[in-house]
Formats: structure tokens, C-alpha cells, sequence
């Protein structure tokens, strides 16, 4: 079984495909075709949800409730989502891409079976805004916060000093917006990071971060996703042209394909954890 083709990198949100497996899992049937415009959502890194929508076939239709991501061992074994011991791409598994069940399979859903996918587009426009909006947002936190690094740890994609990288311990998107989470302590601050005055200028940070997050969405910039490849496990990365410089982020999600799509992008900062960083990224879609 080779790994699953997709075409969500593309936009795509519909597609036919062929059945290759149908497993039976404690959370349900999961249904794996050979080609997906479904976005399943990471096992190790799980910062975007997958997609839903629906799988037709022989006229009876069936809703997903979300694409995850699935793999093959070379001795056959067989693992979905947080089940997959072993991160995408390790050697000795065929990745793929899973889709959940909402309900029962019908009948016509067996191996070999001619399907038609379609991924829900509202879902999909909301989750590609949150995402380049969560991207856009730590640009911008990385760049407000360059003053307050005494040693060097590392660039970002536009040449500042990389925060997200150092202190990022989760991140989640949602549609229009995201939530990430920073480590402030000790570790941080052996890596040259002044988290006191951090503290005491959070809202001037705020406020510098905002700004640019204004000017980049005013420039209307075209965004997009490069492939290394058709498959599921092949390297994609998000290349937006921002006024500073193209900035190129390894990333296995969706986008926008321009900043005019939206309205505007905000983040708030919260500290009330002296060692935890909350950023709220929050989009406003264009009409």
C-alpha cells in the first residue's frame, strides 16, 4: 500500500478516490482511500484539527467527523492517530491518511470501492485563516521581542531572534484564531532571555505586535503552500511574501492564499502565570 496521495495543499476540497481499507477501531470505522483532499490532523503535533465532511458512495452518503492520521507497519500492523507509536515520516511505516466515521460504514464502503470525498469548505476556510493568522501572529511576537534577548537563539523566518522556537509548548488553531502557550522559565532565561522586562512591557509588546499584524494584512500579501511531493508524508512549507522578505515556515497545514482575505488579525497577551505566556491570535474574515 503506498502512502496516501493529497490535494489539500492546493485548496482542493473535493476529489474521487479508491477504498483501500476499512478498520473497525474503539472510536470507530476508519475509512483509508488512495487519494484525499482531507487534511488529517497530526499525531505528534496535533496544532490543526482535521477536516470533516462527507464520503459518498454507491448513493448512500456517510459524514467524517474528522481526517486523522493513520499508518502501516512493514510487519502489517495497523495504528490511528494517538495510537501510532513512531513520529510521520519514521522508517519502516506507510503513512496515511484516515478517515473517521461518524456513524456506521454502509454496505458499498468495502476495499476496491469508487468513492467521492468532500471536505466541509466553511470548516476549511475558518481552519487555512486561523492557521496563517497563528503564523503571522509569532512573526510578529518574535519581532516585538527582539530587544530582550542577550544572546543569540537562533533566527525565525524574516531574521529575528526565534522566541516561538525557544518558549512554544502548544499550539492550537481553531477557525479564525489560535491559542499558543510559551514557557517563561528558567531555561529561557539561562538562553539569554530577560523575562522581567518582558513583564513590565507586556502591553507595549501587545500593542507593537498588533501593529505589524496591521500593516501585513494591509499589504495583501500572497500566501501559499510548497510541496515536496504528492504524498501525505512528503515536506510541505508556507511561504508568505511579506513586505520584510519571504518568510518560508515548515508547516503541514492549510493557508490562505493571500492576507487579503482577511479583515484583520489581533492577538492579546495574558501573563497572569509569571512562567506562562497565553497568546490569543484572533481573525476577522473579509466578506
Amino acid at each position: 500500500m503506498p502512502s496516501t496521495t493529497v490535494s489539500f495543499a492546493d485548496g482542493a476540497v473535493s476529489g474521487s478516490s479508491t477504498v483501500q481499507r476499512v478498520d473497525l477501531t474503539p472510536d470507530g470505522a476508519v475509512v483509508v482511500v488512495d487519494a484525499t483532499p482531507f487534511h488529517p490532523v497530526d499525531h505528534t503535533w496535533p496544532d490543526q484539527p482535521g477536516d470533516s465532511g462527507e464520503i459518498s458512495v454507491d448513493g448512500a452518503t456517510v459524514r467524517v467527523a474528522e481526517a486523522v492520521m493513520a499508518a502501516v507497519a512493514d510487519d502489517g500492523t495497523f495504528a490511528v492517530a494517538d495510537d501510532i507509536p513512531v513520529k510521520r515520516g519514521a522508517d519502516g511505516w506507510t503513512w496515511l491518511v484516515g478517515h473517521r466515521l461518524d456513524g456506521e460504514a454502509p454496505a458499498a464502503l468495502i476495499e476496491g470501492a469508487r468513492v467521492e470525498l468532500t471536505v466541509d469548505p466553511t470548516r476549511r476556510s475558518g481552519l487555512s485563516r486561523g492557521h496563517t493568522a497563528c503564523h503571522l501572529a509569532s512573526l510578529a511576537l518574535d519581532g516585538a521581542l527582539a530587544d530582550l534577548w542577550r544572546k543569540d537563539p537562533g533566527t525565525d523566518a524574516l531574521g529575528s531572534p526565534n522566541f516561538e522556537a525557544r518558549a512554544n509548548q502548544s499550539s492550537r488553531i481553531h477557525e479564525d484564531g489560535a491559542v499558543d502557550e510559551y514557557r517563561l522559565g528558567k531555561s529561557l532565561r539561562k538562553a539569554g532571555f530577560d523575562t522581567e522586562g518582558f513583564a513590565v512591557t507586556l502591553p507595549e509588546r501587545e500593542a507593537a505586535i498588533n501593529a505589524q499584524l496591521s500593516a501585513w494584512v494591509e499589504s495583501a500579501a500572497p500566501s501559499r503552500i510548497v510541496t515536496e511531493g504528492p504524498t501525505i508524508v512528503d515536506r510541505r512549507s508556507w511561504h508568505c511574501e511579506l513586505p520584510e522578505g519571504t518568510a518560508e515556515i515548515l508547516c503541514g497545514g492549510t493557508h490562505v492564499r493571500s492576507l487579503a482575505e482577511f479583515v484583520s488579525i489581533s492577538v492579546t497577551l495574558e501573563l497572569t502565570d509569571p512562567q506562562l505566556l497565553v497568546m490569543t491570535t484572533t481573525a476577522v474574515p473579509a466578506v
